[in-house]
């Protein structure tokens, strides 16, 4: 017992010394600012004529960034900003989607915010409300985020995919059945992505909102009877703006979440707290 206690320091001193060692390797420079991260990366945002698509855009363009904006048709399209491309894609084709994102070409980063909300109560559900939102919402999703991990990896770029997911894919609402579904399994696809690419250095996250203003929101929550009983469960007192939702992405795919994934990041003012 003696002789093992007199040898007990020179173990300590040897494991200190080792953690030591682990420790410098694993110190990680600052972070970039945002403004010096963003210039001239590629970043392909999905539903980005309007909404939260269009705000994500645009801030990324102020930042620097060349963004690949992903529109539906070219019929009602917005004129090209400059620093963008936009790819006309019907994300609910399975065969064409996935060419049209791997012909991009590598980038550094991508923001899955194509969605669709079909509403619909539990016994109306229909065949076409449920096929048209998990075709958008959760399978496009899946085609696109191939595409751009297999572009990612070959390439040798670790880049960051963001997922827009919500706060009713865990707390549900009345007639929503397919949205919530659609949410549900964007948070699991995320998980699983996260898991599987992290290997490959690329991170995976979700940003999961609650009801936020665009100009469609707006619309669809401005009857008090409808807003007032989730508002009530909103610590802050208000519905999120289109820029809450754009921080969160921006960080999500800046180096300042370089140990984020698999996470999903709620914006909700404090709804899932109570």
């Amino acid at each position: 017992m003696i002789r093992f206690l007199s040898k007990l320091p020179h173990k300590i001193a040897g494991q200190n010394m080792a953690f030591n060692i682990i420790s410098r390797n694993i110190v990680c420079k600052a972070p970039q600012k945002i403004e010096d991260y963003f210039r001239d990366k590629k970043i392909i945002v999905t539903g980005s004529c309007a909404g939260m698509g269009e705000k994500i855009t645009s801030r990324l363009l102020d930042l620097g960034a060349f963004v690949y904006a992903v529109v539906e048709k070219k019929e009602g399209a917005a004129k090209a900003l400059p620093n963008t491309k936009q790819i006309f894609c019907d994300v609910s084709n399975w065969e064409d989607t996935y060419k049209k994102m791997y012909d991009i070409g590598p980038v550094h980063g991508l923001v899955n915010n194509a969605g669709v909300a079909v509403i619909e109560p539990f016994f109306e559900v229909t065949e076409y409300g449920w096929d048209k939102t998990m075709n958008v919402n959760a399978r496009a999703l899946v085609r696109i985020s191939q595409a751009v991990a297999k572009n990612m990896i070959n390439a040798g770029i670790k880049g960051s995919i963001v997922n827009i997911s919500s706060t009713i894919s865990t707390r549900a609402i009345p007639d929503h059945t397919t949205y919530c579904a659609s949410k549900g399994a964007v948070n699991q696809i995320t998980r699983t992505m996260a898991i599987e690419l992290g290997k490959c250095g690329i991170r995976t996250n979700s940003v999961n909102p609650t009801v936020v203003l665009t100009r469609m929101g707006q619309i669809a929550w401005s009857d008090p009877i409808k807003s007032e009983p989730i508002m009530k469960r909103i610590p802050l007192g208000r519905f999120a703006e289109t820029d809450d939702i754009a921080n969160a992405v921006i960080f999500m795919l800046s180096d300042y979440s370089t140990m984020v994934n698999g996470t999903s990041l709620v914006v909700d003012g404090g709804f899932l707290a109570g």
